[in-house]
Parts: structure tokens; sequence; C-alpha cells
């Protein structure tokens, strides 16, 4: 089985109505429609571009204001991915559940359908500037392509967590990212090759670009959308399908054929999905 994936570089730049919003995501959409995507990847906090619209006083909205948008974000996703067929994960968006606030991964099917998972691990200045909440479940998800898991950003540098997502029998790990300097960017990336070569899969990593100048803790972004593969002699030696250009508003789109994963976790150079030694340190499924 193979599908086609575009992952977005998201352009954080101020907008003044959520109609610029919607405007912005469409053009992206549109060009993934072009390329013929089955799955279009959005960032993580990338919906912090609505706190720029700002309230009557002219100032920034705070993230306690964001999830006020969840129901337009959820209608808006569910009309794009049923009018342009594709699966949709629509990078993070915040939302409230009772007191508390979640960075929540959504995806949307084309029939309408949303899925969900809250991001597990929450970075410091999730927790001391927005008082963000952790996500206490996880979850793989069936798709008419494959099975497939929704890391967001920190969350792939927990190794146990994507060895969760193999055992579940997830083949594709999607990965909205948001990091604001090169430290943080390469810290997720160096860690989703890590991912890919440990479990056998292809991890879907991009994040922001451009800046927020009046929302706080989103002035500056360092992101670049790639796909990265299991280093074997089917894939580029470098375990990169494809990547963009760090910084840039762009789109980069990618085919990813499972059956060379399945090869490879059977006959590869190395199989290292086989070859753990789960008699030391069991799956999840036999803990």
């Amino acid at each position: 089985m193979q599908l086609r994936v575009s992952a977005v570089q998201y352009h954080l730049h101020t907008i003044n109505s959520f109609e610029e919003f919607v405007n912005q995501v469409e053009h992206y959409i549109k060009t993934a429609e072009e390329f013929s995507s089955d799955f279009i990847v959005f960032p993580e906090f990338f919906t912090t571009q609505l706190m720029s619209i700002g309230n009557d006083k002219g100032e920034a909205l705070t993230i306690q204001e964001l999830p006020n948008f969840t129901e337009q974000y959820r209608a808006l996703f569910i009309k794009f991915a049923e009018q342009y067929k594709m699966h949709i994960v629509a990078g993070t968006h915040v939302i409230r559940k009772g007191d508390r606030l979640y960075n929540v991964a959504h995806l949307f099917y084309p029939d309408g359908r949303i899925a969900e998972q809250a991001k597990l691990h929450i970075t410091p200045t999730e927790v001391n500037e927005w008082n963000m909440s952790p996500g206490e479940t996880f979850e793989v998800f069936e798709t008419e392509k494959g099975k497939i898991a929704m890391l967001t950003c920190y969350d792939i540098e927990f190794p146990e967590i994507v060895r969760m997502a193999k055992a579940k029998g997830a083949d594709v790990i999607f990965c909205p990212s948001c990091t604001d300097d090169r430290h943080g960017f390469h810290r997720v990336r160096y860690t989703s090759h890590a991912r890919a070569i440990e479990n056998q899969v292809y991890v879907v990593n991009t994040g922001t670009v451009g800046s927020l100048p009046t929302v706080d803790f989103m002035r500056a972004n360092f992101g670049q959308a790639v796909v990265v593969t299991p280093n074997d002699i089917p894939f580029p030696p470098k375990g990169i399908l494809v990547e963009g250009e760090i910084n840039q508003d762009m789109i980069v789109t990618a085919d990813l054929n499972l059956e060379l994963l399945y090869q490879v976790r059977e006959k590869g150079s190395v199989t290292t999905w086989r070859d753990r030694r789960i008699d030391l340190y069991p799956d999840w499924e036999t803990n």
C-alpha cells in the first residue's frame, strides 16, 4: 500500500479575521489536492495565529481564549476534509475540558469523522506559561491507508510511546511540531530519525515558520517539514524522503510505500523491530 503525504511549513503572521485564517489554510489544502495527496499535515500550535486577531482594545488574545475558536476550527476542517476528499491532520488546537487546557492533535477523515490525540508530554513552557495539562490516553487510528499515530513535538522525544504506537500497529507517525530555535528543532528532528530506525516506521514531521509579534511565546519559530524513513537499502541513505527549505513558507509532498517497511522488518540489513529483546523490555502489549 502507498499513501501520498503533504506536510505544511505553516507561515505564522498577524491576521485580522478568522476568514484570513480560512483562506490561508485552504491555500495549502488546494496545493495538496493538486498533488493528489491522501493526507495533509499542519503543525503544532498553528491555530495560535487566531490569537493575533486581537480584541476590541487591539490586544492579542490569550491562550485561555483560544479554545473559543474550537467549534469554528472543527467545522472548518470537517468541511475541507469532506470537500477535498482528504485526510487532514490539522496540527494541534488548544481545547478546554472543564477547567483544563489541552494541546490536541486532530485527524479529520474525508467522511466527516474526527479523531483526537492530546499531547502526552508537556514542555516546561506549556506548563509554566500556559498552564497546559497532559493527555491521559493514547490511541492508534485506523484509516483506509493503514494505521497511523499522532504524537506531537515533545512526544517524539520519548521512545516508549513510539514503541507503543508500533506495537499497536502504526506504520506512520505524524508529528506536528512547533519549535522556536535551532536547539528545539534539532531535538525533534534527531529523535524522529531515532524513532524511525528503532521501529522501522515513517515519521512525518512539520513545523511553524514566521512569527506572531503580538503573541507571547510565538514570536520566534524555527521549522522544517520532513518525511523520515528507516535507514536501509530501499530508502534514501540519510533517511530523508523529502524535506523543505528551513523557515520558508512552503509545502512538501512524498509517497510513503508501506510495503518497503514490511520488507525491511523481515529482511533488512538490520531488523530492529524483530530483534528487540522483549524478554528484557516487554512491549506495551505484554505489560
